[in-house]
């Protein structure tokens, strides 16, 4: 994204004010989501088997970890952080976010923190995990993922094995400075829903062809064999790195998975940047807000 920053600021001041979405690679690519049911053709994540015994539904502080979508990246102004927007720890009154809906906008203020970097893969997350755990939190937001997928090409992606080591290395680097922190692990966006749903909009494939997450949407109007089979195996890797993210959580009595809540969102225009058609925008941000809130008090994890 940094070498697109010139470009982007232009297309901002010509008409690119509609929108409003989603994660970042880079210096800010990414991804976000609707409450609403997946498509049929969406593969569903299977429930996270964690124990939901001992779980607490009203934690007293929050730490956020992850990358452009929690930093609220592309929401406010073009190319830049809006954490006052962000669905984990923001203060923004419209988005009502994770820590305000749990803690009450008082206190989320000095019991919540945002560690997430824009741009982070996850490789990353082991190093925020430490900051978080020297917060003491009660409870951990999790959401990364989503720059390992969008890379310049399909080759660069981050290999699943990869992937399932820095998760894991994540938890244990968590479990050494706070033991019995819950974390709740959100899904990674369903990157190929975005790709349909802005395809469809001139301003939307402008953008992408600055070279926003070249994996996915590069030659969005491409419906070739090659094209389609590079999307696919971007969905794909997605979908596994999501099995990943439930597999190791299911492995720790504090965790608890969303259940492929995020993954399964359909995205609207509304909650499209309208700088980057890609990251969420405030209404994106707080349906992401929803969902956590809904599944971290729910009496049982999300099926």
């Amino acid at each position: 994204m940094r070498t697109v920053g010139a470009a982007l600021t232009a297309l901002s001041f010509v008409g690119v004010a509609a929108l409003a979405g989603c994660s970042g690679e880079g210096s800010g690519d990414g991804v976000s989501q609707n409450a609403s049911a997946a498509a049929s053709s969406s593969p569903s994540p299977s429930p996270s088997p964690s124990p939901s015994s001992g779980w607490n539904p009203k934690p007293g502080s929050i730490a956020a970890v992850g990358d452009s979508i929690t930093r609220g990246f592309d929401a406010c102004s073009v190319l830049a952080d809006c954490p006052e927007v962000s669905w984990a720890t923001g203060s923004d009154s419209l988005v009502r976010s994770l820590a305000v809906r749990l803690l009450g906008p008082a206190k989320a203020v000095d019991r919540s923190w945002n560690h997430a970097l824009s741009g982070a893969r996850m490789a990353q997350l082991p190093e925020q995990m430490a900051l978080a755990a020297k917060e003491r939190p009660e409870l951990v937001t999790v959401m990364m993922g989503a720059n390992d997928a969008c890379r310049d090409s399909v080759r660069l992606m981050t290999p699943v094995a990869d992937f399932r080591a820095s998760f894991e290395a994540s938890m244990r680097q968590l479990r050494a400075g706070a033991p019995t922190a819950q974390v709740y692990v959100s899904s990674v966006p369903d990157l190929k829903r975005l790709w349909s749903t802005g395809r469809l909009d001139e301003r939307a494939k402008k953008i992408w062809s600055l070279g926003v997450c070249r994996s996915m949407l590069a030659d969005a109007d491409d419906l070739g064999p090659a094209a389609v089979a590079r999307r696919d195996a971007v969905r794909d890797r997605v979908v596994a790195y999501n099995g990943v993210l439930r597999d190791v959580c299911a492995k720790d009595r504090h965790c608890r998975y969303d259940g492929g809540a995020v993954f399964g969102f359909r995205f609207t225009g509304a909650q499209l940047s309208p700088w980057d058609w890609f990251h969420p925008s405030r209404d994106g941000q707080a349906r992401l807000a929803e969902i956590a809130y809904r599944n971290i008090t729910a009496a049982e994890p999300p099926a």
